[in-house]
């Protein structure tokens, strides 16, 4: 894992680009498609001969990310003391407080929707039929031999049923889909018969849309993007925009009273989720209002549900500040510095609220998605305990509970069933990824099956040093954690690749699984489709990106998409930074979006940057 770029302590002078003017037609309306979409001209292909590069990459390799915005100083993570600030997580910037732009000492939350583990097909095994063609009587010596038959079968069935790690319906799919799926994988039909996703009739393809990147006068969060059967819904500044996913034209818009600072990765399967966001825009009395407003959209109709505010639990009547909110099932999660609470979904009533124990203890945040899980913080500042629960969705009461190792001060929760929790023991990974070890943890007991070492140099999956459920790169399915291992020269003469492995989470044990992003392509998995992966390739200069899915017995890879290698093409895929973009993708259609703007520099206001770039194929 690489050492991210440190972000300055002072305001910003610029951001990630320059914004572009609302095309005709509106914010979101499609440009009428020139011979480059992008409206540049054709590069000449560079001297060297194939494979030389134009020029050389820049630091951290191509497809690095842009320069990050700097903010005011950071304050202390989740439910820490007003104490000297922390540092940031692996290659997120320093932003302003909630309600413009990040909360206080909080990365931006990812929209990757990591770890929507679903189970792997089981085989089925049918005993012989007694009695054969013809209705005859078996003798003895028959029923001998069919008995033997019936025992071997189901000893096979029973050896591959341990295999693939047991009941399904201890590994079933999620009532909610994240940020990058359209619901859970389907059931056959798939590559391999794990997924739901078919390879289309031509997969090159071509810029459906693009939305240019709104103007701001400040680090703004734009954290938040979703996809229905008709609809690509993502944050604006003050509002949630939906745009048709095929044309890109807009369909609705959700007001906020301020500007969004916290979206679940999951929605239910009716197409609604849960948001944070400022209780008003900024003034000068009030640069940064407090982000403590909870809602719930419908991404069907485009109609904000419901939204409200709690008191503190431990602080009198002053409202919760929300760093941070999930989903599971109808369970809206929302977490802050002064307390968490939980909500319903469709009519927003309190469901639960923890309470500050008499030893100090807190819930620092959760894990939503396919069950419900909490990092749950004790002891001192200089001396904390986490621990890790499985909570009961409805009423907030722990199904089991998981004592961290001491040198852990934050725990991401990469999936909730099964449940795995990734952390920097001691400190130890020295790369800025967050991620020193994986555990792997029985929900039901709270035992842990097993901890798998994350080598900072030979992996690359990261999550934020602050928020709970903010891991990028990384998924889990099939009992297995998939990780991409870390940049290394390929075999050709130009340019890095790596490849994405798995670990066993019964036994921590690598598996013999990896997929080779090939030459000079660079690749990490977003999201399970069924038993299948789904994997993003970055591509090398002269080339586009390309969207896989990797068998998830065989580990073959499939091209489901393979984007055009235009240079102004390839130069809009690649200027969002894989380190904070959120990466959708279904049915043949991909979508890249921005999580924060900025405003622009003055040497880059002559650059497109984009919102949001959306392709497709026929």
């Amino acid at each position: 894992m690489t050492q991210p770029p440190q972000p300055p302590n002072e305001p910003p002078q610029g951001g990630f680009g320059a914004p572009q003017d609302p095309p005709p037609g509106g914010f979101g309306a499609p440009a009428p498609p020139p011979a480059d979409p992008f409206g540049k001209q054709p590069a000449t292909p560079p001297a060297g001969g194939f494979g030389a590069p134009q020029t050389p990459p820049p630091a951290g390799g191509f497809g690095a990310p842009r320069t990050p915005p700097a903010g005011p100083p950071q304050q202390p993570g989740y439910g820490y003391p007003q104490t000297p600030p922390q540092q940031p997580g692996y290659g997120y910037p320093s932003g302003p407080p909630a309600g413009q732009g990040l909360p206080p000492g909080q990365p931006p939350q990812q929209g990757y929707g990591y770890g929507y583990p679903t189970a792997p097909m089981q085989p089925q095994y049918a005993p012989p039929q007694q009695g054969g063609k013809g209705g005859k009587k078996f003798t003895t010596q028959m029923q001998i031999i069919v008995a033997a038959v019936v025992a071997v079968a189901v000893i096979i069935g029973a050896g591959i049923f341990l295999a693939s790690g047991g009941d399904d319906k201890k590994n079933e799919a999620s009532d909610s889909a994240g940020t990058t799926g359209e619901g859970k994988g389907g059931e056959g039909g798939g590559i391999g018969g794990g997924g739901k996703e078919k390879v289309p009739a031509n997969t090159k393809s071509t810029v459906a849309f693009q939305l240019p990147e709104p103007k701001v006068g400040d680090v703004t969060t734009v954290d938040g993007s979703w996809l229905t059967d008709k609809a690509y819904v993502k944050t604006g500044v003050d509002e949630i925009v939906g745009y048709d996913k095929v044309k890109g034209t807009k369909l609705w818009s959700i007001p906020l009273e301020g500007q969004l600072c916290a979206a679940s990765r999951h929605m239910s399967k009716d197409y609604k989720t849960a948001i944070a966001f400022a209780e008003s825009k900024p003034t000068k009395a009030k640069k940064y209002p407090p982000c403590n407003q909870v809602g719930a959209i419908d991404l069907s109709t485009g109609k904000l549900m419901w939204s409200k505010s709690v008191t503190a639990a431990t602080s009198g009547d002053e409202p919760v500040r929300f760093d941070e909110i999930t989903l599971s099932g109808t369970t809206v999660a929302a977490g802050g510095t002064e307390g968490g609470a939980a909500f319903d979904l469709n009519t927003g009533a309190e469901r639960w609220k923890p309470k500050a124990g008499t030893d100090g203890c807190y819930d620092k945040g959760y894990g939503g998605g396919d069950a419900l899980a909490v990092v749950r913080k004790c002891g001192t500042y200089d001396s904390p305990q986490l621990v890790i629960q499985a909570l009961n969705p409805t009423t907030g009461a722990p199904l089991s509970s998981f004592k961290m190792p001491p040198g852990v001060d934050y725990a991401s929760i990469v999936s909730t069933k099964p449940l795995v929790v990734a952390a920097d023991v001691g400190d130890t990974a020295g790369d800025g990824s967050g991620i020193s070890d994986f555990f792997s943890i029985d929900a039901s007991t709270g035992k842990l099956l097993t901890k798998i070492a994350a080598d900072g140099e030979k992996y690359a999956a990261r999550c934020g040093s602050t928020e709970v459920e903010t891991c990028q790169q990384v998924t889990v399915g099939n009992n297995r954690l998939y990780l991409p291992t870390e940049e290394h020269e390929g075999t050709g003469e130009y340019g890095d690749t790596n490849e994405i492995v798995s670990f066993d989470l019964t036994t921590g044990k690598p598996t013999s699984d990896k997929a080779d992003a090939g030459d000079r392509y660079t690749m990490f998995p977003i999201r399970m489709d069924g038993s299948n992966i789904i994997a993003y390739k970055v591509p090398p200069y002269d080339k586009g990106g390309q969207i896989v899915s990797i068998d998830g017995s065989t580990f073959k890879q499939t091209v489901l998409m393979e984007n055009p290698g235009d240079e102004s093409i390839r130069d809009a895929e690649t200027s969002f930074s894989m380190d904070y973009a959120e990466i959708l993708y279904s049915d043949g259609r991909m979508y890249i979006s921005e999580v924060m703007v900025s405003k622009p520099r003055e040497s880059s206001l002559d650059d497109k940057q984009y919102l949001a770039v959306s392709f497709a194929t026929s």
